[in-house]
């Protein structure tokens, strides 16, 4: 098996050797913009590892359908963004903010055909199975989108509201490229759902962690400002905690915050952030992030898989779990 190094390698070489380019200019050079700026590559990287996990012959079969899936998540973001109004998006502009907004919509719209396009090079033998999987996710996280945006108009979710919305917004996207690494690899059935499951608990944590970010991380490091998700009314891991945790005058405090249109956005970052730490949010957090990360090797129990591949399966979670940003 390659080590998480070479499969990092790996899909950095993918990536760039992507054939993005296209007239008119202003549709593909977006495409191009939003690749060339990075990001953690997580989809792509767990689709190789699964399947690496049972071959080491890495050639199109499975670095297209990889491909494909970081091109539907970049996707996603373009269009994130835009619904966001979001200026940054890794310390760089975003595709709306530098060109606008029916440029951005457009070229999204064109890395979602050109995913399928890249995803479709499956092997024909699993290629059914491969789609089915795929549409199903893609469908699942435009509706976590749009519980995404509903809640933000309201004052109270509850921490399964969260959990349901992240589950479809996120872990479902990570969750079906560890099983479709694993099924072009041809693993059996048995496994390959294990390895869903794993894929969709340590996308839960890896979520909450973004939220957490974003809220406790270093602006320089995230590549967003610090408090995006405050400002725009998000509900977060963090809000959704606070909720649960605060009495009555306290919740009523934190939904004001919210509510406050009118304050003024660094002063509005601060106050919210002191609630959440009166609360206790970060360590809460720290342990909600673990407790997911554990019950991504629970979900291992019985899969099928042999101790190295369960090992290197850990040691990709850890990564994840431990990263800085």
């Amino acid at each position: 098996m390659f080590t998480i190094s070479e499969i990092d390698s790996i899909v950095e070489k993918s990536i760039f050797s992507l054939e993005l380019k296209g007239e008119p200019g202003e549709l593909y050079d977006p495409i191009e913009y939003l690749i060339s700026i990075g990001g953690k590559r997580l989809r792509p990287k767990v689709a190789i590892l699964t399947y690496n996990l049972f071959s080491d012959k890495i050639d199109r079969t499975i670095l297209h359908p990889a491909m494909g899936l970081e091109i539907f998540h970049g996707f996603t973001l373009i269009h994130d963004d835009i619904m966001d109004k979001a200026p940054l998006r890794r310390n760089r502009e975003t595709v709306h903010k530098k060109w606008n907004d029916n440029i951005a919509i457009l070229s999204g719209d064109v890395m979602c055909i050109k995913s399928y396009q890249y995803i479709s090079e499956a092997p024909p033998a699993k290629l059914k199975s491969v789609l089915d999987i795929f549409s199903k996710t893609a469908a699942q996280v435009c509706e976590g989108q749009q519980y995404d945006m509903n809640f933000e108009s309201l004052s109270f979710i509850t921490m399964d509201d969260y959990i349901g919305m992240i589950g479809l917004k996120t872990a479902v996207l990570i969750a079906a490229s560890a099983k479709m690494g694993a099924l072009i690899a041809d693993a059996p059935r048995d496994t390959c759902d294990a390895i869903y499951n794993w894929g969709y608990q340590l996308g839960l944590a890896f979520q909450i962690k973004d939220d957490y970010f974003d809220s406790f991380g270093d602006s320089n490091v995230f590549g967003k400002k610090i408090g995006g998700d405050i400002l725009c009314g998000k509900k977060t891991w963090l809000l959704a905690e606070s909720l649960r945790r605060a009495n009555p005058q306290k919740r009523k405090e934190l939904q004001d915050l919210f509510k406050d249109s009118a304050m003024e956005p660094t002063v509005k970052i601060s106050q919210v952030l002191a609630v959440y730490e009166e609360l206790g949010i970060k360590s809460a957090a720290e342990e909600a992030m673990e407790s997911y990360h554990r019950k991504s090797a629970d979900a291992l129990a019985g899969s099928g898989l042999n101790n190295e591949q369960k090992e290197r399966l850990f040691e990709f979670a850890d990564s994840i779990i431990n990263r800085e940003k």
